[in-house]
């Protein structure tokens, strides 16, 4: 399974508000110390603010922060909302015109692994990714250092 980059780009944004709470972000300082595209993470922006994971400041001073404490932020949660849907193969689809489908063994398998991928979420939280202060300290200064740079 691979997660589109609308969650890989919601799960970066979270963690960098996570790491320097007392901050305020923007939509332009976010996707230039990770080197990625404005316009999409603007969306991913949107989709994080409706479901209450971000919390966006209008105004000169305004910016982006957590609207949830990160133990409050599951990751299982944050993936099923950011992904579009769980459809691995063509008959997990409504449309599915798949010749072999009621035959087919693969399906139930497959429902088995996307379950159990998300219970793996389910146990983690935003807190639990920012576990290793040593190493985020380091990664912090490397997204600043980076950011300086363009």
């Amino acid at each position: 399974m691979r997660v589109t980059l609308h969650t890989d780009y919601a799960l970066r944004m979270l963690m960098l508000l996570a790491m320097e709470p007392d901050e305020l972000h923007t939509i332009e300082e976010v996707s230039t110390r990770y080197d990625i595209s404005r316009n999409h993470l603007m969306k991913v922006t949107q989709t994080l603010a409706q479901a209450g994971y971000v919390e966006s400041i209008r105004g000169r001073n305004g910016g982006l922060r957590l609207g949830k404490h990160p133990e409050d932020i599951n990751i299982g949660a944050v993936v099923r909302t950011t992904e579009d849907g769980f459809n691995l193969v063509e008959c997990f689809g409504e449309d599915n015109a798949c010749v072999i489908s009621t035959a087919c063994g693969l399906r139930g398998p497959l429902e088995e692994a996307l379950a159990a991928f998300l219970a793996v979420l389910d146990r983690y939280t935003l807190a639990d990714l920012l576990q290793n202060p040593g190493r985020l300290k380091r990664m912090r200064r490397s997204l600043r250092v980076d950011a300086n740079a363009v």
